[in-house]
């Protein structure tokens, strides 16, 4: 399977989350506002609403970020290591795979991703073309990846 994602459709899929994330967010703000008068205790009763609103919040910065931090197109000498953003393909053990390096809101046209904090996102970041990776997805286990290609 040919996956084509360039770096303008990755952004065009943040920005369509990110707008998902600020409607949630104003239907969210919508359910947990206090309806008539009362005491503060009256007013405080879906504490589940206000939790959710702060974990959506986070959601919402933390993409906000990574579109602002989004990496320049690569220079010469980038080409062919993998960065944020990228699709890479590597070989797992089972041939072939192809992902994206970036949030999982980041995921679009049905290419897996990859998380840069995941035990395989932090060696695969700044990896080249044909390097054979180890990293460890839990203590005491050991597994192997090799970069084959980088978009």
């Amino acid at each position: 399977m040919t996956v084509t994602l360039n770096a303008e459709s990755r952004t065009d899929a943040l920005s369509g989350r990110l707008a998902e994330l600020y409607i949630e967010r104003k239907q969210l703000l919508a359910e947990i506002a206090p309806v008539g008068s009362g005491d503060e205790a009256d007013r405080a009763t879906n504490v589940d609403g206000h939790i959710r609103l702060a974990m959506l919040e986070q959601r919402i910065v933390a993409l906000e970020n990574e579109i602002a931090d989004r990496p320049a197109p690569k220079s010469k000498e980038g080409v062919g290591t993998v960065d944020i953003g990228d699709l890479v393909t590597v070989d797992l053990g089972d041939g072939p795979e192809t992902y994206l390096l970036g949030s999982v809101d980041a995921a679009a046209g049905g290419v897996d991703v990859i998380t840069p904090s995941s035990p395989l996102g932090k060696v695969l970041r700044g990896a080249s073309v044909g390097a054979t990776l180890s990293y460890a997805p839990r203590a005491g286990r050991s597994l192997q990846a090799t970069v084959i290609a980088v978009a």
